[in-house]
């Protein structure tokens, strides 16, 4: 059995095939370069079978079962698309593509609206360095940032979006922790540091949320360790994949911070795993 990756081409099914090489029209040089390290073809890809999780603890069992369909060709990375809201002071709609491989990197391009004004840009995470660049109209900046701080805070993030990349949560880089039969912490290395990612997981074997200690400055403080936390609300399944696809994420998730945490809602419209 074959499937389709472009009109009249098909591939076999244990290919993971790579998803562009360009990205984003408004992606700098350097990202374009990421975004294309990124998107690389990793080659033939093992079928998932439900024995590969045995001897996981039982809440990652649980969610790897229900995240992957057996026959699955286990690919480590994914494309999403994606639209939402996110707050820059008030809150703003957007739409935004991301390419996702864990542990080595992301680009999330989007574009927000802000009183109906275009601001464009992206959040990238590569080699252990990270990046933010935000334009409006594509020739104000908005927001830049670089440094140890934000590449630190973008290696949480990587290691959180690993629920979207399922098959990335049976590679080396991430180790289990048992915790009780309702959570499980994933430790996902991103860089040399082991990111302690921390799943509540259903009976079904759903994901209801994902949380972590993440270095960042909420509220402009110092930087430092806070709660990061997605809650889940809805899944889709795609390709074979079911993953959080109505999501609520931000800081101090679980305290009373929460309501002033919070700074993006969205959903994933399309997710093509590679």
């Amino acid at each position: 059995m074959n499937r389709r990756s472009a009109p009249g081409r098909e591939v076999p099914d244990d290919l993971c095939v790579p998803q562009g090489a360009m990205g984003a029209p408004w992606l700098t040089r350097a990202a374009r370069r990421d975004w294309a390290e990124l998107a690389a073809p990793s080659g033939p890809a093992a079928p998932f079978e439900p024995e590969m999780t045995h001897g996981l603890p039982g809440p990652a069992r649980r969610w790897l079962n229900h995240a992957i369909r057996p026959g699955t060709p286990l690919c480590g990375s994914v494309r999403l698309r994606m639209h939402g809201r996110i707050r820059l002071g008030s809150w703003w709609p957007f739409r935004a593509d991301q390419i996702l491989r864990p542990p080595s990197g992301f680009i999330w391009a989007a574009t927000a609206r802000m009183a109906g004004l275009p601001v464009r840009g992206f959040d990238r995470y590569s080699g252990g360095n990270a990046e933010m660049r935000w334009r409006l109209l594509g020739a104000v900046p908005v927001m830049s940032a670089t440094g140890p701080d934000v590449s630190l805070s973008a290696a949480g993030r990587l290691a959180s979006e690993i629920v979207l990349v399922p098959a990335a949560a049976l590679s080396p880089a991430v180790t289990w922790e048992d915790v009780d039969d309702e959570h499980v912490i994933a430790r996902v290395g991103v860089a040399g540091e082991g990111h302690p990612v921390t799943l509540a997981v259903a009976p079904s074997g759903a994901l209801t949320s994902v949380t972590l200690p993440r270095w960042g400055d909420p509220g402009k403080g110092p930087f430092g360790r806070h709660v990061f936390g997605v809650e889940v609300r809805r899944e889709a399944t795609f390709g074979g994949y079911t993953v959080p696809a109505g999501v609520r994420a931000g800081w101090w998730y679980g305290t009373e911070r929460w309501a002033d945490g919070e700074f993006i809602r969205f959903t994933v419209d399309r997710a093509v795993h590679f």
